[in-house]
């Protein structure tokens, strides 16, 4: 599947079916999100590892590695890499789990949090850009439909 290419749509594109036209469109919006990533000096995986731990962190006061292994669907060593280059950065730190001596709990620092708001304004203008190129009308029927999926 390839992505949607910008401009008048294409046979392929008006023959999609919707699930494919909203797997496009999320992976063009991804994508753009990421070209300013260079900026804060962060890889892809770096930048998703630590938006996970900033919604994890909301539910919980520090996360175990493993949780955000899991919730990122990688391995668990592959998350202690991505939490050492967080941690080497100082966007994430280490910290003793209270309750299980033998865990170790990972949490934002200041400096996460800052990064996290960054990422999430650079992708809430790409999306807002976006949009921008549909009148009041369509915007109103996309929320419509939107809010339709997300009751479902």
């Amino acid at each position: 599947m390839t992505d949607i290419p910008p401009g008048p749509p294409t046979e392929e594109v008006r023959s999609a079916g919707e699930v494919d036209l909203l797997l496009r469109l999320a992976r063009r919006w991804r994508r753009l999100g990421l070209d300013g990533a260079d900026g804060l000096g962060l890889t892809p995986h770096q930048e998703r590892a630590l938006l996970a731990l900033s919604r994890l962190e909301a539910q919980h006061e520090g996360v175990r590695v493993s949780s955000l292994a899991q919730h990122l669907g990688i391995a668990p060593r592959s998350a202690t890499e991505v939490a050492d280059a967080l941690e080497s950065a100082g966007l994430a730190a280490r910290s003793s789990d209270p309750t299980d001596r033998r865990a170790v709990l990972l949490g934002l620092t200041e400096a996460g949090r800052g990064i996290v708001t960054a990422v999430r304004e650079r992708r809430r203008a790409v999306a807002e850009q976006a949009l921008q190129t549909l009148d009041e009308a369509d915007r109103a029927e996309l929320r419509r439909l939107l809010t339709l999926l997300l009751e479902a």
